[in-house]
């Protein structure tokens, strides 16, 4: 049975994402009251209070993905004298343009999120402000809230501080160019020639995030890697969908934000500000993990121990790179859901079993997170000595409502992907792909394709099958509408 909806448009996928967005209980539209106080909105925050600095001389840079134009952050490094390494992150201040209380901030509380489908995205705050008021543009003046960290030689931090700076964005790089320069296979991105010293303000940052990285590793951070499928278009039309690879250059950026997200959490924590703090806690379904592994033939102790699940991780990884991300998946899922809570003054919550942090607070991605735009108000109140904007009880339910929201959003992406690899198979009912099977449980079996990247179930012959098996399917169903995929074995 063909599906349907047989169009492969762009259109199509927008219209089935709106849709799940709203049974999800998610708002896909701006209210007219947020679109009016957006007409209002002429310029950037001007920058010039007392206290800000002016750091626009300095090389800050950013790096994202190739169409992203919602930049939250940018970044710099200095080489200290005694061998050891200062970096700067900065973050888009986007409460001066959208104050507590405002139509856009209502809109934003619903969602807590933007939203990234295979259709396209449902920004949490509009464009005209994330990708261009808000955002750390190229070639702009801009108001943000810089995370200043001092490493010394071995990578431990030393020193840091938290201010408001005026900055300018003198390179907008992307991280597959980045990437392959830092690789040795590819040349230095134009954006980054262009800018005297960058070159060389990259490459320090680099070695300093490989020594975090190095040092997370050690103390239990876990080497995950998932197959992200990404909608690639031909125009409007939907021509396939690839895996969104890892890479150094993606690696940078997140140590840097692992790095600023935990001096955040801590100097909130110093002034004696409540804060939201982001957990995965220590996996209450650790003894699936130890069968898991004990599956493969690894050996991991009784107690959930980081170090040891690294090891075995790192072992599979070498054994199985095809199946490897399969394996991450699994682990992922039994590791149990990231959240939002709230840390009280004096109090203390769980940290992030998979980085293996205790101290982290989303704080650098105010134009995408709800989460950042309540901990950017709190450190700038505390910047001010003011008291918090918001009440212990008022940041608890925001919390679990933010963690709620997440859930939903991540629920829509997963099915619209899954409706953009219904189209591209709409027509090959009855061909035969070759598989490797990605989930089995009481709750079904589930493969994905080797190519194109893409999952469904396995409705008949999932008997005895356990993650990693590779096999031939046979495609049974499509329903674009419903983002479901059947395969027979």
């Amino acid at each position: 049975m063909i599906s349907t909806v047989d169009s492969r448009t762009r259109p199509q996928l927008q219209q089935i994402a709106r849709r799940v967005m709203v049974e999800r209980g998610l708002d896909p539209d701006f209210a007219p009251a947020a679109l009016a106080q957006l007409a209002a909105i002429r310029a950037p925050a001007p920058g010039t209070g007392p206290g800000i600095r002016d750091q626009r001389s300095l090389l800050w840079c950013s790096i994202d993905n190739d169409d992203s134009r919602d930049l939250d952050q940018l970044s710099v490094g200095e080489a200290l004298p005694d061998g050891g390494t200062k970096v700067l992150v900065a973050v888009a201040d986007v409460t001066e343009l959208v104050p507590a209380g405002s139509a856009l901030v209502a809109h934003a509380r619903v969602n807590t999120t933007s939203v990234y489908t295979a259709g396209g995205i449902f920004p949490m705050l509009p464009e005209k402000l994330s990708t261009d008021l808000t955002s750390l543009a190229f070639g702009a003046d801009r108001l943000a809230l810089v995370i200043e960290m001092t490493f010394d030689r071995a990578g431990t931090m030393a020193a840091s501080a938290v201010y408001e700076a005026r900055v300018h964005n003198r390179a907008k790089l992307a991280y597959n160019s980045v990437a392959a320069w830092l690789d040795g296979t590819g040349p230095l991105p134009a954006p980054a020639a262009a800018g005297p010293g960058l070159d060389a303000n990259l490459r320090l940052q680099f070695r300093l995030t490989e020594q975090l990285r190095a040092l997370r590793h050690r103390r239990g951070a876990l080497s995950l890697q998932t197959v992200q499928p990404r909608a690639v278009f031909d125009g409007d039309i939907l021509r396939d969908l690839v895996p969104d690879q890892s890479n150094v250059a993606k690696s940078l950026i997140e140590e840097l934000m692992v790095a600023a997200n935990g001096v955040t959490a801590r100097f909130l924590a110093a002034r004696h500000f409540p804060a939201i703090r982001r957990v995965v806690r220590t996996p209450s379904k650790w003894e699936q993990i130890v069968e898991l592994a004990a599956g493969r033939g690894g050996a991991l102790p009784a107690q959930p121990d980081g170090k040891a699940l690294e090891g075995f991780l790192l072992d599979e990884m070498k054994k199985d790179p095809v199946g490897f991300p399969d394996l991450s998946l699994c682990v992922i899922k039994l590791l149990g859901r990231g959240e939002y809570v709230v840390e009280l003054p004096g109090g203390t919550v769980a940290g992030h079993f998979g980085l293996a942090v205790t101290d982290y607070a989303h704080s650098t991605a105010p134009n995408r997170r709800y989460p950042d735009l309540l901990i950017q108000r709190l450190v700038k109140s505390a910047l001010a000595g003011q008291p918090p904007p918001y009440s212990n009880d008022e940041l608890v339910a925001l919390a679990q409502h933010c963690t709620e929201q997440e859930e939903a959003a991540k629920k829509v992406e997963r099915q619209v992907v899954k409706s953009a690899g219904a189209m591209l198979l709409a027509g090959r009912v009855g061909q035969s792909f070759d598989a490797v099977v990605t989930g089995a449980s009481d709750k079904g079996t589930w493969v994905r394709l080797v190519r194109p990247t893409i999952e469904g179930r396995l409705i008949k012959g999932f008997e005895n099958r356990k993650v990693g098996d590779r096999l031939s399917v046979r495609l049974a169903h499509t329903d674009a509408a419903r983002g479901y995929i059947d395969f027979t074995a």
